[in-house]
């Protein structure tokens, strides 16, 4: 009812708009087959075309009715057609909704020829079997019948050989194999009792249930019996499927339901079906006349092709069968001319003719069977071709729907009409399978095209009366000039073997994409057999095995067939698509590469079942192929040229990956020494090696030169606030990391030898960059305080003039030079260098190692197969062990000169800071005069400030080291001060008390309250500094004891801030705290037994000229005079008494 509202309304508004156009005044003249009228009236407007009247509006005014009458019939014949840009948009006449989703085949060819061999998926055409008229595997020659709307199967199907059924003497096209296959669908459903709803009735059952929303679910169980829904499910689905309209599928299952209502006993047979048809189905059940012909035609044809072409029809039934047949192909006479009763008369004489057809007894016995088994077996398998397409889902055709299990189990009602069996249910559906998968490439669909296949195979009990029908089942076939008989299923294992021999003689084009598939057929081909070679009079499909060697000859057949035809692409690829600045050998190279990579990875597993040497022969014809070409080449290199490093590094992959290939197949392998002299490898390396050694050895003398220039600009200043490493040392590594990437990244075969060459270069270059960072620091005693003169405590109420020592150091100028540049910033920054270069060189080692591993990743198999047994016996290095070596080696010296350096480096950092930078305002300030005075937290602030900036400088990994070292530096100032303080600094036993609460208090500083340095650290590096406390703490007799009884080895000369020679009982350290020690008892020891002036007698202010040193320091501290205290020694605690005396007696002199 809407619809037909909706059509009204579009008529009547048409109407209108055609009488405003025609009487607007924009139509000068409108011309009439009886002559010009100037009336709209007496038109028929609803023939006139709209698009037509609007054209001429556009061109002049005149209208030409009978042109316009012509054009709109004309267009009703197609769909109307958007005006766009590049009319691929149109409108449907029907609600796609009900019409099911358009078809995804291409269309057949515009060029088309009618003839009476009409093609269809089992059609014929001309056979690639035939010697004489051989094609390419992909162009077969089709011939197509022009056909309404799109095939559901294109004909040609990628180069499938047909089965070379019998034809279709009347024309039928695809279109009609579908429609009537579903009509046979229906009857058989309908005929076996299945129930078949009319679309109608169901859509006024679920208008029902609308209405009646209210009642219980158990109450709607009752109005259909779930097994009647389920069928009615599938029907509708298989409808979608074969693409039948709602309003045809109305139709049929209204019919069928008769026919099937009538019918008590006996079978049903497709005259039967169209028979119905034709009385049942009128021209008012189609939309527009064009269809009804159609479907009209086709109803006859399939009459004709089952009854006219019979062998057991006798003349005169056929002639009438003909004449009614024609009658009702003719459209004026069936539909216009003759009455209802004249048709019912012309299809009751047909229905004789079939009936007759029908009662003759089958023509092999077996139950059920019916003349049209035999007779039109061409028709039936095609038929029953169609029902299996419509198992694959329609929007993806490479898939089964998920009701194929179902909806198969309804069309196994058809075998009884069609005269399937089982076995030849296996080999169709298989043969289907098949077709589909070459279509789509879904490797699924193989699977089970295999395992249908093997059904049909199967030795199963057949019945011999269904073989002899199998047998009757005739496919000609042409081959070598003759023609071959073939059963069914013959014919179809021929067709599939025929497909996978063309395949596999280049399989390397064929499954480039899907690779998987590969497998699939081989094991098809293995199922069906591959065609026999030769000229035998007929084709034979040889069974595939690995014990057989007829298939081995076949499968080397393909694989050198193949690997030609792929040579053959690869060298007009390369010469047709040329890339700019891109050598043709390297580009060949690179494709043999992964041509030879899919052989050995994708189908090498796959043919090694039957040719286990198959992988051999691709070898050897890609080394040959390749080798041909690069010999020359190889004879023309002098250099590492652009084409040089293009060409070798892809032509040594290949001839890895050939090696690979060529020993793929070899188990045993006591083989490799033969395969390789056999294969042999490309003489490249002999070529490159002196080549690539040299351009080495010219990047070491570039690198030393960078380096040496980058250190002679350097003005340690920190590359970012995020970097604070100098910027050469970025330099350094910038091109030893270049050097390295160049020289892996060219790819080439590298042995021990470039490697050893490699190494070289870095070590030389880091190891070069520290010891010039080394050389440039300075020994840290330099930075040390003059040793004041040994002196006796004593005080004076006698005014008297001090005498003033000299206490400066004079310095070397270079020293002097050193230690400006030297400012602990510099340090800082170069202590960060340090350690930028330890965290880089082991990311260089493995990057070098990675490099080496993966660059030559056969050379360490290469060295092991050409290594002598007798090398191994007798303990030498393997050439792993030899590499590993070679980088412990290298990198372990590189790391010994980075610890030498770090532990250099912090020390002379502490030591600056204590004793250069904090000389003035720390060292010399500390405890001067009295200890009250001059306590510790006086000078800590000037610590924390230089901490702190310190902290902000250095990078955290380093960061406590260097605060370690002013902390040690710090303990020797405060072991300096108390042991050569001088004439100004004499301590009692109160001061040890505040001196020991400073020495906590330092410590604690140090600590910082857990963010510092560890306690357990700060503590084991102040115990020698708590012991020289402890010995002030002693009784000045007790030392003197102690000093009588040392008799360990002293250097009075030497500077005592190495306390690391001292000992706590020591001579020496005894004597300098007897003399700094405020006690009468050690003063009167020291002058009855050395004669020490007192300490009054001397000015130990700091002089501002902290340059100069006096020659008896200088003396003294470069004496190498050795005092030994045992009686085998020369020397006695009175000799050492002697030289003290002389020592203070020089004193004297110079103080005068």
């Amino acid at each position: 009812m809407e619809l037909d509202s909706l059509l009204q309304r579009y008529r009547r508004d048409r109407t209108k708009l055609l009488e405003f156009l025609l009487s607007s005044g924009l139509v000068k003249e409108i011309r009439t087959p009886s002559g010009p009228t100037a009336s709209v009236s007496d038109l028929d407007v609803d023939s006139i075309s709209a698009d037509y009247i609007l054209q001429c509006l556009k061109s002049g005014g005149i209208v030409d009715v009978h042109e316009a009458t012509k054009s709109h019939h004309a267009e009703s014949a197609y769909p109307i057609m958007a005006r766009s840009k590049f009319k691929d948009s149109y409108y449907l006449t029907s609600d796609p909704d009900f019409a099911g989703s358009p078809p995804r085949r291409v269309p057949p060819p515009i060029h088309v020829s009618q003839t009476a061999n009409q093609a269809s998926s089992s059609s014929s055409q001309k056979d690639p079997l035939n010697a004489k008229n051989k094609t390419s595997e992909d162009n077969f020659a089709f011939t197509y019948k022009a056909s309404r709307g799109v095939p559901l199967k294109p004909v040609e199907n990628a180069g499938i050989p047909l089965l070379r059924l019998p034809s279709l003497k009347t024309g039928l096209s695809d279109d009609d194999l579908r429609e009537s296959a579903y009509e046979l669908l229906l009857a058989s459903m309908s005929y076996s009792g299945v129930e078949v709803y009319s679309v109608e009735d169901r859509k006024k059952e679920k208008s029902s249930k609308i209405l009646s929303g209210l009642r219980s679910k158990r109450d709607k169980t009752h109005l259909q019996s779930p097994s009647s829904e389920r069928h009615s499910e599938l029907t509708d689905t298989i409808r979608v499927q074969m693409q039948i309209s709602e309003a045809m599928d109305q139709c049929i299952r209204r019919n069928m339901v008769q026919l099937a209502a009538r019918r008590t006993c006996g079978q049903i047979d497709l005259p039967q079906i169209s028979l119905e048809l034709l009385i049942g189905i009128f021209k008012s059940d189609f939309l527009n006349e064009k269809y009804y012909v159609q479907w009209k035609c086709r109803q006859a044809n399939i009459l004709e092709e089952l009854l006219c072409f019979s062998a057991q029809l006798m003349t005169i039934d056929r002639r009438t069968t003909r004449s009614c047949l024609a009658k009702i192909k003719d459209t004026k006479e069936w539909d216009v001319n003759m009455s209802p009763s004249q048709r019912i008369e012309v299809l009751s004489a047909i229905r004789q003719v079939a009936s007759k057809l029908s009662s003759l007894p089958g023509q092999f016995g077996i139950p059920r069977e019916t003349h049209y088994w035999t007779a039109a077996y061409h028709l039936n398998i095609r038929l029953y071709e169609k029902l299996l397409y419509g198992l694959f889902d329609i929007l993806d055709e490479g898939q089964l729907i998920e009701e194929a299990d179902a909806i198969f189990s309804l069309i196994k009602l058809t075998w009884s009409t069609l005269g399937i069996t089982k076995k030849m249910h296996n080999a169709l559906y298989g043969w289907v399978l098949f077709q589909q998968f070459v279509s789509t490439e879904e490797g699924m669909l193989l699977e089970h095209a295999i395992r249908e296949l093997q059904c049909a195979l199967s030795p199963q009990e057949v019945d011999e009366k269904e073989e002899q029908y199998m047998n009757s089942l005739v496919c000609l076939r042409e081959f070598n000039g003759g023609e071959m008989k073939l059963n069914l299923v013959q014919g179809i294992f021929l067709s599939i073997g025929t497909w996978c021999d063309i395949k596999l003689q280049n399989y390397h084009l064929h499954f480039s994409q899907k690779s998987s598939n590969f497998g699939r057929v081989m094991a098809l081909a293995s199922l069906v057999g591959i065609l026999s070679s030769g000229d035998c009079a007929e084709a034979k499909l040889n069974k595939m095995n690995a014990l057989n060697e007829r298939a081995n000859r076949k499968i080397k057949k393909y694989v050198k067939r193949s690997i030609e035809a792929a040579l053959r692409r690869v060298t007009d690829t390369i010469l047709e698509y040329k890339v700019e600045r891109a050598h043709p050998l390297a580009l060949l190279a690179n494709e043999l590469t992964l041509l030879a990579e899919k052989e050995l990875n994708v189908f090498f597993p796959v043919l090694r079942q039957w040719c286990p040497e198959s992988v051999r022969i691709s070898a050897k014809l890609l080394h040959q192929f390749y080798g041909e070409k690069l010999v020359p080449f190889l004879e023309g290199v002098s250099s590492l040229s652009e084409d040089v490093r293009s060409v070798c590094p892809a032509a040594c992959m290949l001839d890895h990956t050939l090696s690979q290939l060529y020993t793929s197949s070899l188990e045993d392998s006591t083989l490799h020494h033969s395969v390789s002299q056999d294969l042999g490898h490309y003489q490249i390396e002999k070529v490159l090696g002196p080549i690539l050694l040299d351009w080495l050895i010219g990047q070491h003398a570039h690198i030393m030169e960078w380096t040496g220039r980058a250190l002679d600009i350097e003005d340690w200043e920190p590359l970012s606030f995020h970097q604070k490493q100098a910027a050469s040392i970025i330099e350094v590594f910038r091109i030893i990391e270049e050097t390295v990437d160049q020289l892996f990244g060219l790819k080439l075969p590298v042995d021990i030898t470039h490697l050893q060459a490699l190494l070289s270069l870095v070590y030389h270059s880091l190891d070069g960059y520290l010891q010039r960072m080394l050389n440039e620091l300075v020994e840290k005693n330099h930075l040390y305080p003059l040793a004041p003169p040994l002196t006796r405590y004593a005080e004076t109420i006698i005014p008297m003039i001090k005498k003033r020592l000299n206490e400066c150091k004079a310095l070397d100028d270079n020293v002097f030079k050193k230690l400006n540049e030297l400012t602990v910033p510099r340090l800082c920054i170069r202590l960060n260098t340090v350690q930028f270069i330890q965290k880089q060189l082991g990311l260089l080692e493995d990057g070098i190692r990675s490099s080496w591993a993966h660059v030559t990743p056969s050379l360490n198999k290469k060295c092991y197969e050409e290594e002598p047994e007798e090398s191994l016996e007798s303990g030498s290095l393997t050439q792993n062990e030899a590499v590993d070596e070679l980088f412990d080696t290298t990198f372990n010296s590189i790391r010994d000169t980075i610890g030498n350096v770090t532990k250099k480096i912090p020390d002379l950092i502490g030591a600056r800071v204590v004793f250069w930078d904090l000389r003035d305002t720390f060292l010399f300030l500390l405890y001067r005069g009295s200890v009250e005075g001059a306590r510790l937290d006086c000078f800590l602030s000037h610590i924390d400030t230089v901490l702190d900036h310190i902290c902000s400088l250095v990078d955290d990994a380093v960061r406590d080291l260097v605060v370690l070292s002013i902390f040690k530096a710090s303990l020797e100032g405060f072991v300096w001060v108390l042991l050569n303080g001088g004439p100004s600094r004499a301590f009692s036993d109160s001061d040890v008390i505040m001196m020991e609460e400073d020495l906590n208090i330092l410590k604690e500083f140090f600590i910082a309250e857990g963010e510092g340095l560890p306690r357990s650290l700060v503590e084991r590096e102040a115990k020698f500094a708590v012991q020289i406390l402890s010995l002030f703490s002693l009784q000045s007799e007790s030392i003197v004891q102690m000093l009588m009884s040392a008799s360990e080895h002293i250097s009075v000369g030497s500077d005592l801030h190495k306390h690391g020679r001292l000992q706590l009982e020591d001579a020496q350290t005894l004597v300098r705290v007897l003399c700094h020690k405020k006690d009468g008892e050690a003063s009167k020891f020291l002058k009855r037994q050395y004669q020490l002036p007192m300490s009054s007698e001397y000015d130990d202010s700091p002089s501002s000229d902290s340059t100069l040193r006096s020659t008896f320091t200088s003396d003294l501290l470069k004496g190498s005079t050795s005092f030994h205290w045992s009686k085998k020694s020369q020397g006695s605690f009175k000799s050492f008494k002697k030289r003290l005396q002389e020592a203070t007696s020089e004193i004297r002199n110079m103080a005068m």
